[in-house]
């Protein structure tokens, strides 16, 4: 509900509109998870809250720590339907990695979790309460408030698109987690009209875009979904964006061997890198089970980095967190 509908309701019942202000911050401000918990609001009070309402929480069922300091959390949610989250801690900051959907709904063959049946979507208090839980632990284990958060969990957020803006809009707010939106990125494997659409509503937090291959059959064959929304309608989607925000792009891009380690396979993507002010995330492929797919030697590594960097292009080879326990990129698949 929102604060108005809340402050609505206790006038029906007779009562003074702040009421619905306090529960309102119980439940934003302070995450509280049961109405016994606002201990500002008489018994009474709360016992007609209970009688009325609920607060379907998530409630974090099982705690991973990888050797490398990385937490995994298995979230149960109210229907007993469980999501992962995962917190990345670096000496400067924490980062969450947070779900926008139970499952996926799209098919990229080298994620666990495009395995999963899309069972749903998150609501926007259960993608906050991800934020909420593992704000918690940066806080219990790392002495330092959450600084980061990454939609880079399960499933594909532009397909979660209402719900994933409303939990951010609470985020971000100062009655929420008062957080700047620029410490928060979307990332998406690319849906250009939702692209778009973010674009027109002037959203403040940065884009991120799984590409891995900038040559339409080669990112065919292994995100099948690039038939529906090919390379074109994704860079015109793209060059719209920036025009709008003037906010570079990311991209994040795993070598495999065989698949996108050619010299034309790093051509196409310096060209596809020029078309807006980005930079391009090298990312550490995590495996599955799937002979399919193996990391490419370092050589071919660094050949995209002395290309990219020969162009002008700002790149990062970035290492995997948390592999141990299943909760590196693309790994998230409800295993513990």
């Amino acid at each position: 509900m929102t604060k108005e509908q809340l402050q609505q309701f206790f006038v029906s019942q007779g009562d003074k509109s702040f009421r619905g202000t306090q529960v309102y911050e119980w439940l934003w401000g302070k995450g509280a998870h049961s109405f016994d918990d606002m201990t500002n609001i008489s018994k009474e009070t709360r016992q007609m809250l209970d009688d009325n309402f609920v607060i379907n929480h998530i409630r974090v069922d099982q705690m991973q720590r990888s050797s490398d300091g990385t937490i995994k959390n298995a979230v149960k949610l109210h229907d007993d339907l469980t999501v992962e989250s995962v917190l990345i801690p670096t000496p400067s900051r924490t980062t969450a990695c947070v779900s926008s959907q139970v499952g996926c709904s799209l098919d990229c063959k080298f994620c666990a979790t495009a395995k999963l049946k899309r069972m749903r979507n998150l609501n926007p208090d259960e993608i906050y309460d991800q934020v909420v839980a593992i704000d918690n632990e940066s806080r219990l284990y790392f002495d330092k408030p959450l600084s980061n958060i990454v939609f880079m969990g399960m499933g594909e957020p532009l397909m979660n698109y209402n719900n994933v803006l409303k939990a951010i809009e609470k985020i971000t707010s100062p009655e929420g987690l008062g957080m700047s939106p620029k410490r928060i990125t979307v990332s998406t494997s690319g849906v250009p009209k939702m692209i778009k659409k973010m674009a027109d509503e002037e959203v403040k937090f940065k884009l991120a875009v799984s590409l891995h291959s900038a040559i339409d059959e080669v990112r065919t064959s292994i995100m099948p979904f690039n038939a529906t929304f090919p390379l074109n309608d994704l860079r015109e989607a793209l060059e719209y964006w920036y025009a709008k925000t003037k906010s570079r792009i990311t991209y994040e891009y795993v070598v495999w061997k065989g698949i996108n380690d050619r010299r034309k396979d790093v051509e196409a993507l310096v060209k596809f890198a020029k078309y807006v002010p980005c930079k391009v995330n090298l990312i550490e492929y995590n495996p599955i089970g799937d002979d399919h797919f193996k990391q490419a030697p370092d050589e071919t590594t660094d050949m995209y980095v002395r290309e990219l960097e020969r162009n002008g292009i700002t790149v990062t080879v970035r290492r995997s967190r948390g592999k141990d326990i299943d909760a590196a990129c693309g790994q998230l698949a409800n295993k513990s």
